[in-house]
């Protein structure tokens, strides 16, 4: 993840940051070094306050920002295109949660919106599928591929 490089980028102190974040400097400081994952609220906060791409953020793409891109995740957006991707690939969530060593319950609750993506599935699926996780947050509206697709 880019995080400390678009913070230094800005001359922005991780305690500053952190306080905008509203999360402590120490939880912060573990996110940037990639001791632990960034929860997605805070990641679209970070994109927010930076005006940069989920994609630029977790290193999917050198753009740092798409045309029109929204502020905020359309979470009826998400869930719809979770599942149309999948389906477009023909899979089945049991099939894909084997791929992406999760439950298919757990695939279930992210396709009807019961449960909030986690940024590490969000990542896994993009790059499994080789897609935007913009254009799956429905920050975007345009299908666009991102780095080359790995096997999980």
């Amino acid at each position: 993840m880019k995080l400390k490089e678009i913070r230094e980028e800005k001359e922005i102190t991780q305690f500053k940051l952190a306080k905008m974040l509203n999360v402590s400097r120490s939880v912060y400081g573990m996110w940037e070094q990639e001791h632990d994952i960034i929860p997605l609220k805070r990641l679209i906060d970070f994109c927010r306050i930076f005006d940069v791409s989920v994609d630029y953020v977790l290193d999917l793409t050198n753009k740092t920002k798409y045309l029109n891109m929204k502020k905020d995740i359309n979470k009826d957006k998400l869930k719809e295109r979770l599942k149309q991707l999948r389906i477009e690939n023909n899979m089945t969530q049991l099939e894909l949660a084997n791929k992406l060593n999760i439950t298919r319950s757990l695939i279930s609750k992210y396709e009807h919106g019961t449960n909030l993506i986690l940024t590490s599935f969000l990542l896994e699926y993009a790059t499994y599928f080789n897609i935007s996780c913009d254009y799956l947050l429905g920050r975007i509206d345009e299908k666009i591929k991102v780095k080359k697709k790995i096997e999980i």
